[in-house]
């Protein structure tokens, strides 16, 4: 403990080494722990990354075998599993070693070890070789999360696993069965349809993507039936089963109809819950209610000089919420005044086919709030570029408020929709109005005209519908 550093992170995820390295570009001396050997946190190991991959493997192997109707013939297209895991592998390994390289040139010191928090100023990292002290003045924890568990169920890794597992199973199962239908469940049942299983996917709710705007999970609910997704909403598990031939799971439909389902291998994506074991939560005045840290406005925690953030918190659960709240914590630190955390303007990206992306409050929660709301929505079916791509799925919706006109949410379901989100959360940012995205030329055939479109069609004035 011959070094006393100004902040240590614990947690290598999107939140912490953004953290970190904001930290050391602001001039503190910081330190960077982690428990896994290679750093980048769930989302570039069990999480984001290599669910995109398989996601854009299944994307190429869709396309491969559409190509007819643009003179591409290929016989025979089959998918290579171990060299697909290979690929994913390989690109998890080169973010990793791009993180490593992030930290030296930073000076960021890496502990390699199970980070706790031990009394005042002092973090224990513990590691095969023992035990060391870290003293700092002050901690933020981004320790990040795993997937939940339902009551009654029993993970075995076999027959009834995790988002972990669904990222390498050596083949695609005859028969998967999603329960849940959050973005977890709608990626992974857009990755292993296209891989050739039969899928069932399962949600509680009333609607998948529950989360989204109702226009949003009624066209992707559409969308996913005419693909062949076996869909039940408003059904609840009552009891799953696990035999030598695969999984029954007996259910009860919206209207209390029994509900019998086999599959191969159950997938359980009802979400994720926060890593707050182990870490010496029990030493402070650190405060856990509903299975997430308590923090105020500044992300600070019931210990002044303990903050976290990412999905230890209550906000949303995305990589890039765990990256701007890292680097708020660090400015704030630094004693800058950066702006305020607007969780309403940051966005929500989910890679199913078609892809979802908003930004912004739902049609539903804007009414909630006591505005006057006007909409306006486009096809991508009426876009030139979208018939290029003959991706024709989906719309823009925009919600905005009648007597400013300013622009109070954007609802994209379609080709490349969370890269076409950007626009929205930059309108939003700047409190933009419809009237200013329809006087903003966006360049032709693009699918970005359909944000144009839509804001037109918030006036009532669309041009190509």
């Amino acid at each position: 403990m011959s070094t006393t550093y100004d902040v240590t992170v614990i947690g290598s995820g999107p939140g912490g080494y953004v953290a970190a390295i904001r930290a050391a570009q602001l001039g503190m001396k910081t330190a960077l722990v982690e428990k896994d050997p290679l750093l980048g946190g769930t989302c570039l190991h069990r999480g984001c990354i290599p669910t995109k991959e398989l996601l854009h493997t299944a994307d190429v192997l869709q396309e491969i075998r559409e190509g007819r109707r643009r003179g591409i013939i290929v016989d025979k297209v089959t998918l290579d599993m171990p060299a697909m895991h290979k690929r994913k592998t390989q690109v998890v390994e080169k973010l990793s070693k791009g993180i490593d390289y992030l930290m030296k040139k930073r000076k960021v010191d890496v502990f390699r070890g199970f980070g706790r928090l031990a009394g005042p100023g002092v973090v224990t990292v513990e590691a095969e070789g023992g035990k060391q002290e870290i003293s700092t003045r002050t901690v933020v924890l981004a320790t990040g999360s795993v997937p939940k568990t339902i009551p009654g169920v029993t993970v075995d890794r076999e027959r009834i696993i995790t988002s972990d597992e669904a990222l390498n199973l050596p083949a695609a199962p005859k028969r998967l069965a999603i329960l849940g239908a959050g973005a977890v469940g709608v990626e992974f049942a857009s990755i292993y349809l296209r891989f050739g299983s039969q899928v069932t996917l399962i949600e509680m709710l009333p609607r998948i993507v529950p989360l989204e705007d109702e226009e949003v999970s009624a066209e992707l609910l559409k969308a996913f039936r005419k693909r062949g997704v076996d869909v039940h909403v408003g059904t609840r598990v009552e009891k799953v089963e696990t035999g030598s031939d695969g999984v029954t799971i007996t259910a009860k439909g919206p209207e209390g109809q029994p509900v019998s389902i086999e599959a191969d291998v159950l997938l359980l994506a009802v979400g994720r819950r926060a890593v707050v074991e182990g870490i010496g939560l029990e030493k402070t005045r650190v405060k856990v209610e509903n299975g997430f840290v308590v923090v105020d406005e500044h992300l600070q925690t019931g210990e002044p000089d303990i903050y976290a953030i990412g999905d230890l918190l209550s906000s949303p659960q995305l990589a890039h919420v765990a990256s701007a709240e890292g680097i708020y914590v660090m400015e704030r630190l630094a004693g800058a005044e950066p702006p305020p955390l607007r969780y309403d303007t940051m966005p929500g990206a989910t890679y199913c086919d078609p892809e979802v992306a908003s930004v912004g409050l739902t049609e539903a929660e804007a009414r909630r709030r006591g505005h006057d709301v006007k909409v306006g929505r486009f096809p991508f079916s009426a876009l030139s570029k979208a018939a290029i791509l003959a991706k024709s799925e989906g719309f823009v919706k925009i919600v905005a408020d009648k007597a400013y006109d300013e622009v109070l949410g954007v609802h994209i379901i379609g080709p490349s929709a969370t890269e076409l989100i950007a626009e929205a959360c930059v309108a939003l940012r700047l409190e933009t109005t419809a009237a200013d995205l329809v006087y903003t030329v966006h360049a032709h055939p693009t699918l970005s005209e359909a944000i144009k479109e839509a804001a037109h069609d918030v006036h009532g004035e669309a041009i190509h519908i």
